[in-house]
């Protein structure tokens, strides 16, 4: 489970929460039906209205992919495996790795592994794995967009339900007791709008961005990779080429471990 989504949807409840409590305001004002059908009810009807069906029957994915823990190759694991491979390339040929394709799990690496094999023109080859990275961000934005899109309208909703509200209040004038009540419910929406917009479907879209970052790194990472094979580079030329993708302070520790596993050869021989 991806931790750092359950725990800012707990934070952001604890603090309206707790803020009204300390402003003073009744909780229960919360439970104000009508803004919360204009509110909620508003949104996912505009939402329908701006997107096709097609991309709407990915919603309950992409709620699945903010809650679950992202589960990509490890980044120093991908280097060691690049290594291996052109470390066998350079002693038995690119069809020796043929006995590896089976084995690679990621269907994106096991297909550019298959297409340097059977021989193909790396340009050729580098043009279908892009054209892949590119068709699979654009998916990911469009997944974002939805709740970028939900973000934008819940806030104009909200003022739209606080004027739905006014209304009501300004026909009640009469009933004085009353109006302080009906003013307070109009806020509500407004409440609502601007916590589900700013504190929920912004912050899922621009997580959501995020992973597909991520996720296309990993991409490029295997593109480089699988290239540098077709290249018949050495396995030190290909560790350096692909530790750019690592962050300067995992690039140091590699380093460093490697420094340290040669110092105790050399104190063992």
């Amino acid at each position: 489970m991806e931790k750092s989504t359950g725990i800012g949807i707990v934070l952001a409840f604890v603090a309206l929460l707790v803020g009204m409590v300390l402003k003073g305001a009744h909780l229960s004002s919360l439970a104000n039906p009508a803004a919360i059908m204009i509110i909620i009810l508003g949104t996912v009807a505009a939402i329908f209205i701006a997107f096709p069906m097609s991309d709407l029957k990915k919603v309950p994915k992409l709620f699945a992919i903010l809650f679950k823990q992202q589960k990509l190759v490890s980044k120093k694991e991908l280097i060691q495996l690049f290594i291996e491979w052109v470390s066998i390339t350079r002693r038995e040929g690119l069809l020796a790795l043929e006995s590896k394709v089976d084995d690679i799990d990621d269907m994106f690496l096991r297909n550019g592994m298959r297409m340097i094999i059977d021989g193909n023109d790396q340009e050729f080859i580098h043009d279908v794995l892009m054209e892949e990275i590119s068709a699979m961000e654009e998916r990911h934005r469009s997944g974002a967009l939805i709740f970028t899109q939900a973000g934008t309208y819940a806030p104009t909703l909200g003022v739209l339900g606080a004027v739905v509200g006014l209304i009501a209040a300004l026909s009640n004038l009469n009933q004085v007791e009353a109006l302080g009540h009906l003013i307070s419910a109009a806020f509500v929406a407004t409440l609502l709008g601007i916590f589900t917009g700013y504190v929920l479907w912004h912050p899922f879209a621009n997580k959501l961005k995020q992973i597909s970052k991520k996720e296309v790194e990993v991409k490029m990472m295997m593109v480089e990779g699988l290239l540098s094979i077709q290249s018949g580079i050495s396995a030190i030329a290909i560790e350096q080429k692909l530790s750019v993708f690592l962050a300067p302070s995992e690039r140091y520790a590699s380093n460093k471990g490697e420094e340290g596993s040669e110092q105790k050869a050399q104190a063992a021989s």
